[in-house]
């Protein structure tokens, strides 16, 4: 098994060591100047060495990796200028996956696994928005529903609106203006097809964390051809996966090779639009993952693309041509020289805007750690395709996979949304069950007023008519009498 990868020849051979691969990389370079093939060789190379790769293809021709090359003269010359020696076209152990599940297996993950932080940088809320939505997952925990798709946090959204004033109470203010807007968010993501992320199974790093019956690293291409026209979706997927690898893989030291070697393709993405709390947690991980048996390459157009705490952690180095066509590439050119190990014999400044296509100047680290001077190399052919794969070659490759029986069928049990659905079932069966009650009750005590005391008719029977009617008669002739009496009296009559 390889103990370095053979990068190019410049006034020799330049090797990177395989104790040294966790120390990180950088690979930058204008378009066209060979940057694509430099990943090839780097990553063909850790799987020689038993190292599992992890890296995107944004533009379809990283997936030739899984095919050999196919012989040319200009690849035997290279061959002779460089001097390899054990040259062999081959193909690689590879495993395809795709966000949306066409080019590769499906990658997923959960919303509680991705977390408010991310899921706030993804959504693009603003910090109003982004407390609302600590909230909403801190009353997730609190009331043990699980978090797994879309439709789950849309549901603990609606749950939470509709008691925003208890929520407020134990958690802090909320209010129904910034969950509309967590709303919309969350409909423009899932338009994205982040409807197809957020699901289970979920991704396990140990499926990244692979070798091939042979011992060779294999090597993991996420199809980004699409995945890239959504930034944050893909760099907030690529910052989610290292994060999770920092967090579960235990403290290693210095091993022997790395454990995973992970490539981070088009790294201005992650970083043209980060806020300085995340930025300072991508330096946090990038600084301490090393000990983890994790390196990280990161490429790019410019250097300066990426922030100057995370760049002096890059110990392996390869660039490419760059274009001094604007003051910004200038400073660009001035920035990328004064980061090489001086070497007498270049001109470094000078050197990056001459090189030509599949040449570069490497600074690789040396015994002990120490970085080398810098020089202009001649990089050295891959062994694989350097091109695309045809639909049916990757349909081959992925009929193969090791892993394809565990992620192509998307799981969906009992989370929040079913757990609150039932909850408000239930709420409606028993009101309707305590309104059917009252009713019952309403009929009951009616129907027993009837019963115990029915209303007196207001018509005469014919013998109460005629004792009325007597009594009257009498009185009539009573009272008559006494009138004439007292009418004597009063006027002498007797």
């Amino acid at each position: 098994m390889a103990d370095s990868i053979l990068i190019g020849r410049g006034e020799q051979q330049v090797h990177l060591q395989a104790p040294y691969g966790n120390r990180h990389g950088l690979v930058a370079g204008a378009t066209g100047t060979g940057k694509t093939v430099t990943l090839l060789v780097l990553a063909e190379g850790f799987s020689r060495m038993g190292v599992p790769v992890f890296m995107a293809d944004a533009k379809g021709d990283v997936a030739g990796l899984a095919a050999a090359g196919t012989p040319h003269p200009r690849i035997d010359e290279r061959i002779a200028s460089i001097g390899i020696e054990d040259y062999r076209q081959e193909p690689n152990p590879v495993v395809f996956w795709d966000l949306w599940g066409k080019l590769g297996h499906p990658v997923r993950a959960t919303v509680t696994e991705i977390g408010p932080t991310l899921l706030a940088r993804m959504l693009d809320l603003n910090d109003t928005q982004e407390g609302v939505l600590q909230v909403v997952f801190r009353v997730a925990d609190e009331a043990g529903l699980l978090l797994l798709d879309l439709k789950d946090l849309r549901s603990l959204l609606n749950h939470v609106a509709e008691n925003r004033e208890t929520v407020s109470t134990q958690f802090g203010l909320v209010n129904t203006a910034s969950i509309g807007a967590i709303q919309r968010r969350l409909l423009a993501l899932e338009a994205d097809g982040a409807d197809h992320f957020f699901a289970e199974p979920a991704l396990q790093l140990e499926d990244l964390m692979r070798t091939d019956l042979s011992g060779r690293g294999i090597i993991n291409i996420l199809s980004a051809e699409n995945l890239i026209t959504r930034p944050r979706l893909y760099s907030t997927f690529l910052l989610w996966l290292l994060s999770e690898l920092f967090e579960q893989l235990p403290e290693v030291g210095d091993l022997d090779r790395p454990k995973l070697v992970f490539f981070f393709d088009e790294a201005h993405l992650l970083f043209g639009d980060c806020p300085p709390a995340l930025r300072r947690r991508v330096e946090q991980v990038v600084r301490l993952i090393r000990s983890k048996g994790v390196g990280v390459y990161f490429c790019s157009q410019n250097p300066d693309d990426i922030p100057n705490e995370i760049l002096g952690q890059l110990g392996n180095r390869v660039q490419h041509a760059l274009r001094a066509f604007t003051p910004r590439d200038q400073k660009a050119v001035r920035a990328a020289a004064e980061t090489f190990v001086p070497n007498p014999a270049i001109n470094v400044q000078e050197k990056i805007t001459t090189l030509g296509v599949g040449e570069a100047l490497v600074s690789m680290l040396g015994d002990k750690g120490v970085p080398q001077p810098v020089d202009a190399a001649l990089i050295s052919p891959p062994r694989c395709r350097m091109g695309p794969l045809t639909e049916a070659e990757r349909t081959q490759v992925r009929s193969r996979s090791p892993v394809g029986s565990k992620y192509d069928q998307t799981l969906d049990r009992e989370s929040a949304y079913e757990m609150l659905k039932a909850e408000a079932e239930a709420a409606a069966r028993a009101a309707e069950e305590e309104s059917a009650r009252l009713a019952e009750e309403k009929e009951a005590k009616a129907a027993a007023r009837k019963t115990t005391a029915p209303r007196r008719g207001n018509r005469q029977s014919t013998g109460e008519a005629f004792i009325k009617s007597t009594v009257r008669t009498i009185g009539n002739s009573v009272g008559r009498e006494i009138s004439r009496n007292l009418m004597g009296v009063l006027f002498g009559k007797k």
